[in-house]
């Protein structure tokens, strides 16, 4: 796999914040900076899904540009 670079990461932590933010809405939940965190954390920490290495570091770094921390 080739080098990649941060336009690459950014497309990616968009792709998973929208993503998160359509689905707030189907439920009928507004889409808060820090239930976008929690539920991206909850991804994350879920071992059960197989993801690719970029959207690991992607949902880590949406974790952080919100203001909260990965353990």
């Amino acid at each position: 796999m080739g080098k990649r670079n941060d336009s690459e990461l950014y497309d990616e932590m968009c792709r998973i914040v929208g993503k998160v933010v359509l689905e707030m809405r189907d439920l009928g939940q507004e889409p808060k900076h820090i239930v976008i965190a929690g539920m991206v954390r909850t991804m994350l920490a879920n071992q059960k899904v197989a993801r690719p290495a970029l959207t690991k570091e992607a949902m880590a770094e949406v974790i952080r540009a919100l203001g909260f921390e990965t353990s």
